[in-house]
């Protein structure tokens, strides 16, 4: 796969902004593993591999276990995940996938028992951001681990 334009050097401005966007995210209300679990689970149902891999050896970098990771496409049959996790990960497949009837209100329900307002308004950031990843790396062919040295992934070794 070859990527097909430098979106970063086309749209400086702009992906500056969404880098800062991250960085805001990343000192909000909602811890790093679940962070990570959600970006994951996203670029994942995006079919973005790009973000699959950074996120991964992320997270592999921020110490989440690697039987969590093989696990989170089954997230709800698995027994590794705890119901704030399950909440999350609901949450973000919901606004990722957006039924056309909107976000169900059970669904709703379920995470505002395990998160608060400004954590689910952070939670939602995450998931707004991580999509907009997902489609400019989609659309422009990113090719899966071309930035890890650039970005310190390499210090996952994962090869």
């Amino acid at each position: 796969m070859t990527h097909r334009i430098n979106y970063q050097e086309q749209s400086p401005e702009l992906f500056k902004k969404l880098v800062e966007l991250n960085a805001v995210i990343q000192h909000g209300a909602i811890e790093q593993s679940i962070l990570d679990l959600v970006s994951i689970r996203a670029s994942q149902i995006n079919g973005c591999g790009f973000c699959v891999d950074m996120h991964i050896k992320q997270a592999t970098i921020h110490g989440e276990r690697a039987l969590r990771l093989h696990h989170l496409a089954a997230w709800r049959e698995s027994t590794l995940f705890a119901p704030r996790e399950r909440a999350a990960l609901a949450w973000t497949e919901a606004l990722t996938r957006l039924p056309e009837q909107g976000v169900p209100d059970e669904i709703y329900g379920r995470v505002r028992t395990q998160l608060s307002e400004k954590e689910l308004s952070d939670l939602t950031f995450e998931v707004i951001a991580i999509n907009a990843w997902n489609r400019i790396n989609v659309a422009f062919k990113f090719v899966p681990g071309s930035y890890d040295k650039a970005f310190g992934l390499d210090k996952a070794h994962l090869e």
